[in-house]
């Protein structure tokens, strides 16, 4: 795992490095900042809003009484769109996209969801629902006066 994420602290930059020279050299440095600039603004608004869809579904969930475990697998990717449109470069920019599109961000969501499935044990009861509590025939909380 280490050496995984070695590797890919490693390549991305490297990549990334690889593509601003190349990209900036047929478009210009200008041309290449805004894009970075146009990127992140863009980004930073729909991380706002995916993430505020993603915070209501995970709401809604809660108030079914719904385990919301892919509306917090959702929370998740889009906060880490976010991240990852901060970082300039052209492809943490395109990965962070991906992640912020409804469709694909299910597509990755499901992939993780089977990933995870086989490495993560829930150990313990659910809670029973009681429904809601009743309150005693007698008010012994109040004095009359």
């Amino acid at each position: 795992m280490r050496f995984k994420l070695l590797l890919l602290f490693i390549i991305v930059p490297v990549t990334e490095l690889f593509l601003f020279l190349r990209i900036g050299s047929k478009i210009g440095l200008p041309a290449t900042l805004g894009i970075i600039l146009l990127t992140a603004i863009i980004g930073a608004a729909l991380t706002k809003s995916q993430g505020a869809r993603a915070l209501s579904s995970f709401r809604e969930a809660m108030a079914r009484g719904a385990l919301p475990h892919r509306e917090a697998l959702d929370g998740l990717l889009v906060v880490i769109a976010g991240a990852v449109l901060l970082t300039p470069g052209f492809l943490t920019d395109a990965a962070g996209f991906l992640l912020l599109f409804p469709t694909t961000r299910k597509a990755i969501r499901n992939r993780l969801v089977t990933y995870l499935k086989g490495r993560i044990q829930i150990i313990g009861h659910p809670p029973t629902y009681r429904g809601p509590t009743k309150r005693p025939t007698e008010d012994t909380d109040f004095i009359d006066i």
